[in-house]
């Protein structure tokens, strides 16, 4: 924690420093999240992953001040705490529903053409693009982790987007493993229906001091996007061609690269708020060391692991090429400014065979 507050209280002195000439109208700033989840889970046709219902709620007030240089430039440094229940558990304790502080830092800079905001510190992840697909991250994950804990760096052109971060994740001591993800994401506006991007990590699953057995994870997803809604009158009608490209080496155990593959098409069809999306993945088995464990008995699973497991493509350890596909139902209104809610049916496929199914509703309220 010590570390984190020197590092704010750095970057702040300086970027004030080179301004100190100016006028700057300092003022008080606010940050409030609501969002509440309910997420059926029926999966017993598979072994992928287990059949339950998430349904619980998150608050994140976070709080601070704001000065806003004369040429639009915006310095923040917010703290907060993340609030979050889930609906019916057993532990009633009071305190048990404050889950992790947030500090950080927040630049937002105009370069002419380009706008670039920073993040430092403990922040919310929903401050990421939504360009990773559910092989990077899963909506569990997305929900439960709910921080980034190092650096997030964005830059905005009329036609592109780019980010990098870095999310430290785990520090090196006697139970607990050294991990940590760089993650990077940017698309462009190539054509008027035409769009190119990527979404990629470096993810470093180290050791304890007492449980060896490091674990490199790359994974790459270059695609192509077409969009022919403005000459249908569709909110959306577009197709995504993607690859998914992982290097993985096991250096202990295994002490070699893999490279699990596939191919994404991605169809989505939307009006009035209401959309059709079909995702189908054709590929190798993308989570080949999901059921190891390390020398401590531990599963690697959702350590190792971020995105949803149905990519794992077989649920009888084969690691052959096979086929993955999820059709989603779902109405997604805004209603004002603040306010954002979703309704959603999800059915998952593997081989053409029936695997489960997600019934889901959601609430987001921003401020």
């Amino acid at each position: 924690m010590r570390r984190y507050i020197f590092i704010l209280a750095l970057i702040w002195s300086v970027g004030l420093h080179a301004q100190d000439q100016e006028k700057k109208k300092v003022s008080f700033a606010y940050d409030v999240d609501f969002e509440m989840n309910f997420d059926n889970r029926e999966f017993y046709r598979s072994a992928f992953s287990s059949s339950m219902t998430i349904f619980g709620a998150r608050l994140t007030p976070a709080v601070g001040l704001e000065a806003v240089q004369k040429d639009g430039t915006s310095h923040r440094i917010m703290a907060g705490i993340d609030i979050m229940k889930d609906f019916g558990s057993a532990d009633k304790k009071t305190l048990s529903v404050f889950r992790e502080i947030s500090l950080y830092y927040r630049l937002k800079k105009d370069f002419g053409n380009t706008d670039m905001t920073l993040y430092a510190g403990i922040f919310p992840r929903r401050n990421m693009s939504d360009r990773y697909s559910e092989a990077f991250f899963s909506d569990s994950l997305k929900f439960y982790d709910n921080n980034l804990e190092g650096i997030l760096l964005k830059f905005k052109r009329p036609n592109a987007e780019f980010e990098v971060g870095c999310d430290w994740m785990g520090q090196y001591s006697e139970n607990q493993r050294e991990r940590f993800m760089i993650f990077t994401s940017g698309e462009g506006q190539v054509a008027p229906v035409m769009a190119v991007g990527y979404a990629g990590y470096m993810y470093h699953f180290a050791n304890t001091w007492h449980i060896k057995g490091l674990v490199d994870n790359f994974l790459l997803n270059p695609y192509i996007r077409f969009d022919f809604a403005q000459y249908t009158g569709l909110q959306t009608l577009s197709a995504t061609v993607g690859y998914l490209q992982a290097f993985q080496n096991n250096r202990k155990h295994v002490g070699y690269y893999i490279f699990p593959r596939g191919v994404h098409l991605d169809l989505e069809a939307r009006k009035w708020n209401a959309a059709i999306k079909n995702m189908a993945f054709y590929g190798t088995n993308m989570m080949p060391y999901y059921n190891f464990h390390d020398e401590g008995g531990i599963k690697y699973g959702s350590n190792l692991y971020f995105g949803d497991p149905f990519y794992r493509i077989h649920d009888d350890g084969n690691n052959g090429a096979g086929l993955y596909d999820r059709l989603e139902i779902c109405y997604e209104p805004r209603i004002g400014e603040h306010l954002q809610l979703r309704v959603a049916a999800l059915f998952h496929f593997h081989n053409f065979h029936y695997s489960g199914c997600q019934q889901m509703v959601g609430v987001l309220a921003s401020f």
